[in-house]
Order: structure tokens, then C-alpha cells, then sequence
């Protein structure tokens, strides 16, 4: 997977991963990883992911 970032985001980015002595690989990863935590936590998140998987279902036939 590849990410674009801004010249200054790039920037802190690597300022933050050398500040904790970690490959920015690592610093993404675990930054991510907290994003999906935040959003699996979020109840309007959670309304809509509910909604797109009653919708896929639907659309496979399988009424649940």
C-alpha cells in the first residue's frame, strides 16, 4: 500500500518516529491501528457499518 503525504506532514511524521526511536513504518501501523479502535468504538460508525452489511446481505438474498 502506498500513502501520499504532505512535504510537512512527512516531516512530522519522521520527527515523531525518531522521537520515539521507531521505523515510521511502525509509527503508521500503530497510528491506524488506534484509528480503527476509535472508529469500531464510535456509535454512529457502528450504525453504518451495520446498514452497509444489512444492504450487502440483502443484495446476496440472504434476509437476516
Amino acid at each position: 500500500m502506498t500513502i501520499r503525504l504532505s512535504a510537512d506532514q512527512a516531516e512530522l511524521l519522521e520527527t515523531v518516529a525518531a522521537v520515539d526511536n521507531q521505523p515510521v513504518s511502525e509509527v503508521i501501523r500503530a497510528a491506524i491501528s488506534e484509528h480503527i479502535e476509535s472508529r469500531k468504538q464510535d456509535e454512529t460508525f457502528r450504525h453504518g457499518l451495520k446498514d452497509r452489511i444489512e444492504r450487502a446481505q440483502r443484495m446476496l438474498g440472504e434476509d437476516r
